[in-house]
């Protein structure tokens, strides 16, 4: 799993929530096009269009602010001519139709985001799967070591399938990975692969000398 494309189709409004549910999908080892984002950046339409036609996936976010885009209608469109799989992200069932009407998607959860990105991440880990065999690929995300005068590449190895990760959410096990040189210990949520804190040496003794403590006064 590296170098794959990802091209997001969106309304300008849903920028913002856009941003939320792609913040861990971006950590992964592909290329993440978000439209609006490319724009504000400074990018041309026709260089959108390039990117929508090397993407992997499209996934189409439908709102009641996408309704009548004609922009996204479009892509859409493109993407089902050139027979690239389309990932409908939306907020009713109304707001699926024409081309995708009867395509399996993503409904949002306004209210606990964490299980919108955690049913994304599965879709995206579906549609990119390698065929035979190989039915869960090599999910991994890399990053420096934040630990001042160190910065290390770290990797987190994602070798569980989205069923496995969902029970360790669930039941409070976070996933964790180490930097090789200085040993800091990186923790993730297991279902949006969201960072959570950061563990270097000197945490651990005092969380040690915590335990020590409570445990020779009980």
């Amino acid at each position: 799993m590296t170098g794959e494309q990802i091209y997001v189709s969106h309304a300008p409004s849903d920028l913002e929530l856009v941003q939320e549910l792609f913040s861990t999908v971006k950590n992964f080892p592909f290329g993440v096009h978000i439209t609006f984002e490319a724009l504000e950046s400074g990018g041309s339409r026709r260089r959108l269009e390039g990117r929508l036609a090397n993407s992997d996936v499209v996934v189409a976010v439908l709102t009641a602010a996408s309704a009548d885009s004609q922009w996204i209608n479009q892509e859409i469109g493109y993407a089902v001519a050139k027979g690239i799989p389309v990932l409908p992200l939306y907020d009713d069932e109304s707001h699926r139709s024409g081309f995708i009407d009867d395509v399996d998607g993503v409904q949002i959860d306004r209210q606990d985001p964490s299980i919108t990105i955690f049913n994304l991440l599965s879709r995206l880990r579906s549609e990119l799967a390698p065929l035979g065999a190989l039915s869960v690929p090599n999910w991994y995300i890399r990053f420096p070591c934040t630990i001042p005068d160190c910065g290390h590449p770290v990797t987190l190895e994602i070798e569980q399938d989205q069923t496995k990760l969902w029970m360790r959410s669930k039941h409070g096990k976070l996933l964790t990975t180490s930097c090789a040189r200085c040993g800091s210990t990186y923790a993730f949520e297991p279902a949006t692969i969201g960072y959570v804190r950061r563990d270097d040496e000197g945490t651990r003794q005092r969380r040690a000398g915590r335990y020590d403590s409570s445990w020779s006064r009980s």
